[in-house]
């Protein structure tokens, strides 16, 4: 089991997601920009390894604009050296990420260029991945769409427009269940026609559901992983002063606990999508140091 967060590392004083104006963007600003980013993500990695997080998803504004006309500046050969630097450290360190592109992502739009921005924004993910040499256990996430009054219909277009999607990127893609219009069950159906993983997240659950409860929902994910790696599920609770499907400030540990005791023996890496991010992580590596779920760490300090 690994643990990790989204994005943003908030105690190393710099951000991976460093962006820019379209109306000024130039070459030089690009390669500053990408460089800094780059470089900060692997500040992050390397306080990760430090604290024995081994779950990272990288911010999709990494390559700001990287799917837009506008960035004509040939990122994939400028900066392909130190994609692979920061690749070989991750494999070095027993490390996984995914990245995870915005909600403007759908893949079951009918409206034609959506579809095509959407596609482009997705081969640049790959294409960053390829690029640092990490294998399909690195994946793309993504809610699976919009309906338009007709979730049949849009679950055909999902299907085909997968099927017709480069293989860098069917190789690594996943999709989650929402809290409003795919639940577990409906993602189900779009699997068994394409094959494509289930990421499940257990907040989005709670609020959309066939009634299954969590070990049940368990059991239907995790088989979806086979041959593509150990099985994701993304974890948060409810911020209690926000809106609903805010999440969290802090990690609750005692409801983190009841999901891992309901995981049993089933191994998952768990994404934690919590606001404080790598504090949160190093709680829950402590509590499952604790109750026996992982070993420490050879460095007793590398877990706080």
């Amino acid at each position: 089991m690994k643990i990790g967060y989204p994005c943003s590392n908030l105690s190393i004083g710099c951000s991976t997601a460093r962006t820019f104006r379209l109306a000024s963007t130039s070459p030089e600003r690009a390669a500053a920009t990408i460089h800094a980013n780059l470089d900060c993500l692997q500040m992050a990695l390397e306080w990760n390894a430090a604290h024995d997080i081994r779950f990272l998803r990288i911010s999709s504004s990494t390559i700001p604009f990287a799917s837009h006309p506008v960035m004509t500046f040939a990122w994939q050969r400028e900066f392909s050296g130190q994609l692979a630097e920061i690749g070989a450290f991750i494999r070095a360190h027993g490390m996984r990420v995914n990245t995870h592109p915005g909600q403007f992502v759908l893949l079951n739009s009918p409206g034609n260029d959506v579809v095509a921005n959407s596609v482009a924004e997705l081969v640049s993910h790959a294409e960053l991945l390829d690029l640092m040499g990490l294998d399909h256990t690195a994946t793309i996430q993504i809610h699976t769409g919009g309906v338009d009054g007709d979730k049949p219909a849009a679950i055909d277009a999902f299907c085909q427009r997968y099927i017709e999607l480069p293989e860098i990127v069917r190789r690594r893609l996943v999709i989650e269940n929402d809290e409003r219009s795919y639940a577990l069950a409906d993602n189900l159906v779009i699997h068994e026609r394409t094959g494509i993983p289930l990421l499940f997240d257990v907040f989005h659950h709670g609020p959309l559901n066939e009634g299954e409860s969590l070990p049940e929902a368990f059991d239907r994910f995790t088989p979806t992983w086979d041959g593509h790696g150990t099985p994701m599920l993304d974890y948060s609770t409810q911020h209690p002063d926000r809106q609903p499907g805010a999440h969290a400030q802090a990690i609750d540990l005692e409801d983190f606990r009841a999901v891992v005791d309901q995981l049993g023996d089933r191994d998952v890496d768990i994404m934690l999508e919590i606001k404080d991010k790598e504090h949160s992580a190093i709680a829950a590596l402590s509590l499952l140091v604790r109750s026996g779920r992982l070993s420490a760490p050879d460095d007793s300090t590398h877990v706080r």
